[in-house]
């Protein structure tokens, strides 16, 4: 009797156990999966921060401002131009690349900051700016317009805030660069987090 009594007691447990965790699943409040598309962009957007560490570098040896506004404006017209290929208006093509490339000064300044402040940069191998690197953020760009126009039907959906709020923090290798992904990301959706209401006083 006793055996059975503690298989029973055991079983209950396991159920319960597996119940606990299925719960989330199950809860009808809970916001859908976030899209593929949105995992592939932030990849990209990520993936583009990640060379903002190579180009901080180059500045550091050069000893060449942050600011290129030459450069910066070669982008966003490619941007446009590309825009009508992946039937993207332009002034968005602009604005997410424009976005891009401030996140990507933010990681700059940032690392520049820390490399004074230690009176040294790391001694990584540096890439050339002109011939290497500048080529890669090209080629991602390209890929970056595709996945935006891909995740575009996505932007208004209500749990778009929530989806990039999920998987930002599983991109993001410091802190530098999460404030940067935040910037670079602070377009995609165009509905915004609900606003908790004041509590009477």
């Amino acid at each position: 009797m006793m055996k059975f009594l503690m298989r029973t007691a055991l079983l209950s447990l396991a159920v319960a156990g597996v119940s606990a965790f299925a719960k989330p699943l199950d809860d009808p409040h809970a916001p859908p999966p976030s899209p593929e598309s949105l995992k592939r962009l932030l990849s990209m957007i990520n993936e583009r921060l990640e060379i903002a560490d190579l180009v901080a570098l180059t500045k550091w040896d050069s000893a060449q401002p942050v600011q290129d506004s030459d450069r910066e404006s070669t982008v966003i017209a490619d941007a446009k131009r590309q825009a009508a290929s992946y039937a993207i208006a332009k002034n968005e093509a602009a604005q997410m690349m424009a976005a891009q490339i401030e996140a990507n000064k933010l990681v700059q300044y940032g690392l520049l900051s820390i490399w004074h402040s230690d009176g040294k940069a790391p001694l990584t191998k540096r890439p050339d700016l002109k011939n290497q690197i500048r080529p890669r953020l090209d080629a991602l760009q390209t890929g970056l317009l595709q996945q935006y126009a891909e995740f575009s039907p996505f932007r208004a959906d209500p749990a778009c805030p929530l989806w990039i709020n999920q998987e930002l923090p599983q991109l993001a290798k410091d802190k530098l660069h999460e404030i940067a992904l935040i910037r670079a990301t602070g377009e995609l959706c165009t509905q915004q987090p609900h606003a908790t209401p004041a509590l009477p006083h």
